[in-house]
């Protein structure tokens, strides 16, 4: 129900002036005029608020005891009674309106309009309640439901006799009359402005004794044409029938239901299965070509004869083999291709001993690769199947937020289709392949369902084997579907379904083993895609790893395939020119040329050179990334000021590092007068969200170099949770970020003790390179890091 507010209603000057903040007279309420229908006393209904007038009648209302009076208008004429009404509930609207639930309480007759100094019209209200009743208007009201009930009967509507049901007073049973979507405005007007109950109840039942009337006539008229239409069913029946006599006879054409039980004849699926697919032929005939349905019935039936329901590949379990692909199809990677063999050794063993596959005794496992964009997780799930010997196929989840793209459509929607397992499934050709789940840690939600919930009857090894498709509404078997999914991050996924799964994490690469992977991969698939041979250009180890070094500091390798890409490009436009002749070698200054300037990263050697600057370490969605921190005192108020964009942990670590100090100035040399001041701790990109607890120590650094006028060692970057009593707590991702100090130029870094178990992991040449310092105190860090 919209409303509006008219400048044109008649207004007078009031007795007295209100004062604004004042609440008016008990006899005065807001008006909020609506035009598309009646509130009537004990209806609850719901009012679109578009207006200035309209919201500026709803916040007087509320500021006075959530009241206002309701006056329908029709046209240029208001009733001369309105309701006074009651705000349950509001709310902003997607649109910008307000939603109003309001309830009628009682009829009011409408007295002089008062413009008050909040701009909301007021007027004067005279409640008019409903007299008692007499043994007349008691027998009225009896007849008048009688009729509502019947009415409601032929419509089908009992549901709707609550409504009869709740009517407490003969006065309140006449205004039932009002949710009759047949009244006109101007009825529903002169049933509100009817005070009297008994000319009240005359009316309702008049208007009630025509619905019936015309609901009647449209009830026969309804029952003929169900007949008529009965008979058409009928008569097509007896054509299909004729249609098959002649398809007999060899007079028919295309016998598309022949071709589906042929088709159905030589499947083999379970009796369920076949069942369900025979009911739809069966469907299908009875409808025939000409109506709408069929057509949906028929790709049903195409959709359920694509899926290779017998169709499966005999895996190649062969674990020497698969060594050999996953080492010629990745460089390094050594721990994630152990788990990848592993996970290959249990299947074999398994196939071998008849382990059963379905019920209680599965014991599968769905593998995550996670890692920074670049580092290999689709060609590791390829490498995978290839091992196997089965079909791969891919599916990417980035970015969906529909429920139904995992589950599929239901039938009754226009466009329905299945979800992407099953078409997964129908592009694989077989009911064993190896999925992968791309970006399935960027699943969105919102009113249409949490894909992420779907998933987990997907990945679910104790039930994924009676999966349900809901355009289908068949089961699928999925137990035999090897599923391997690929995420950046895990932190934004559910934990229901990351407990379903095995993480697998790939952090990046070394300087040399980007090398590697360039002479042993990239480049070969760069010169097959610029139509080059290898001995035709060459590139020398030492221009990729200017390329490496100055172009791409990046954990994992994308960016330095693109970079390569573009090098060779410009090498094979000048073959193909004539400029030179081959075996041609590129130069450092056609690199140069090509791939223009060298980034520009911060380093630091060139941020860490003044007191109150620190390096930290963090890993972000594209892997380990240096982190620097920077202080200041502002004056003032006591107090910590936080900047960057910055999470409630890495917010909750700023006032620890503070905290600290101001207990340990003694100790640490700090002037207790300097700690009486503001500091602004900043954390540069405030455009990247920031979050953690792993940047305590480096926080704490910061302000002990600011405070005890020590510069850091811009040598020097540190990662690790403090205390309050100053105790470095372990973090996750150190091989992630040590990787990130060593691009950096760092040969210094500052880990908490409780993570020396994580230094085998990483490469053993970045390790020769750095000076790692393992602590468990504070007050190690800040004489590691602090110059003297």
């Amino acid at each position: 129900m919209n409303t509006e507010t008219d400048p044109d209603v008649p207004t007078t000057e009031p007795a007295e002036p209100q004062v604004a903040g004042t609440d008016l007279l008990a006899p005065s309420l807001p008006l909020l005029p609506v035009t598309t229908g009646v509130v009537f006393p004990e209806m609850v209904v719901t009012i679109r608020a578009e207006s200035d007038d309209a919201r500026r009648a709803v916040d007087a209302a509320t500021r006075t005891g959530n009241q206002f009076v309701i006056v329908p208008r029709n046209g240029s004429r208001y009733a001369s009674v309105g309701t006074v009404a009651r705000i349950e509930q509001s709310a902003e609207l997607p649109d910008g309106a307000l939603g109003l639930v309001v309830r009628g309480l009682r009829r009011a007759r409408i007295g002089a309009a008062v413009l008050s100094d909040s701009a909301a019209l007021w007027v004067a209200v005279e409640d008019v309640p409903d007299r008692v009743a007499d043994p007349a208007t008691q027998a009225k009201a009896a007849a008048y439901r009688e009729i509502a009930e019947e009415l409601l009967t032929t419509l089908g509507g009992r549901g709707m006799t609550g409504v009869l049901d709740e009517a407490r007073s003969p006065g309140a049973m006449a205004d039932t009359i009002g949710w009759w979507p047949g009244l006109e405005i101007a009825e529903r007007i002169e049933l509100l402005e009817t005070i009297d109950v008994s000319a009240r109840l005359d009316l309702a039942t008049g208007w009630a004794r025509q619905a019936l009337a015309e609901a009647k006539v449209s009830k026969r008229i309804t029952t003929e044409v169900s007949e008529g239409f009965e008979k058409q069913q009928r008569e097509m029946i007896l054509r299909r029938q004729m249609d098959a006599i002649r398809k007999e006879l060899g007079e028919g054409g295309d016998n598309a239901i022949a071709d589906y039980r042929v088709r159905l004849d030589a499947l083999e699926v379970d009796d369920k299965v076949r069942q369900a697919i025979a009911k739809e032929i069966d469907r299908y005939e009875r409808v025939g070509e000409q109506s709408m349905e069929a057509s949906w019935i028929r790709t049903w039936l195409d959709t359920v004869f694509e899926i290779p329901w017998t169709s499966r590949t005999d895996d190649e379990l062969d674990l020497a083999e698969a060594r050999r692909v996953l080492d010629a199809d990745h460089t390094g990677l050594d721990d994630v291709k152990r788990r990848i063999i592993e996970f290959l050794a249990v299947r074999k063993l398994r196939a071998e001993r008849n382990v059963d596959e379905g019920g209680h005794r599965r014991a599968g496992t769905i593998l995550v690769l996670a890692g920074p964009p670049g580092v290999g997780k689709t060609s590791l799930g390829e490498s995978v199947a290839r091992a196997l010997g089965r079909s791969f196929v891919r599916t990417s989840l980035g970015g969906i937020h529909d429920e139904a793209e995992i589950r599929g459509h239901r039938r009754t929607y226009v466009g329905a289709r299945p979800g992407r397992i099953v078409r997964a499934l129908i592009d694989a050709g077989t009911m064993n392949p190896v999925m992968l789940l791309d970006e399935v840690d960027k699943i969105g939600s919102d009113w249409r369902g949490d894909p992420s919930a779907a998933l987990l009857e997907v990945l679910d090894p104790a039930q994924n084997h009676t999966f349900r498709d809901h355009y289908l509404e068949l089961e699928l078997d999925l137990s035999s579907v090897v599923f391997i999914a690929t995420a950046n991050t895990l932190d934004r996924m559910p934990a229901p379904l990351l407990d379903r799964m095995e993480i697998i994490t790939i952090s990046g690469y070394s300087d040399d083993e980007k090398l590697a992977i360039a002479r042993e991969h990239l480049l070969p698939r760069v010169f097959d895609r610029n139509g080059l041979r290898p001995d035709e250009v060459t590139i020398s180890d030492d221009l990729v790893r200017i390329v490496v070094d100055d172009y791409t500091r990046e954990a994992g390798v994308r960016r330095l395939e693109q970079r390569l890409d573009r090098v060779v490009r410009r090498a094979a436009t000048a073959l193909a020119e004539g400029t030179v002749t081959a075996p041609y070698a590129i130069t450092e200054a056609e690199v140069r040329d090509a791939l223009g300037k060298a980034r520009h990263d911060d380093k630091p050697a060139e941020r860490v050179d003044r007191p109150g600057v620190a390096t930290g370490l963090a890993v972000t969605g594209a892997g380990g990334d240096v982190l620097f921190v920077e202080a200041a005192a502002t004056g003032g108020e006591p107090g910590l000021t936080l900047t960057g964009q910055l999470g409630d942990v890495m917010r909750e670590s700023g006032e620890i590092a503070l905290s600290y100090l101001r207990s340990h100035a003694v100790e640490l040399g700090i002037d207790r007068e300097s700690l009486a001041q503001r500091f602004h701790v900043h954390f540069p990109s405030g455009a990247v969200p920031k979050d953690g607890p792993s940047a305590g120590i480096t926080m704490t650094t910061a302000l002990a170099s600011l405070l005890t006028d020590r510069a850091v060692r811009a040598d020097v970057a540190m990662t690790g949770e403090i205390t309050l009593q100053g105790r470095v707590l372990p973090i996750g991702g150190v091989k992630e970020k040590v990787l990130a100090a060593h691009r950096s130029g760092v040969r210094t870094v500052i880990l908490p003790k409780a993570n020396q178990v994580d230094a085998d992991d990483i490469p053993a040449d970045v390790a020769a390179q750095l000076d790692l310092h393992f602590v468990d105190d504070v007050r190690d860090v800040l004489r590691i890091a602090l110059t003297n």
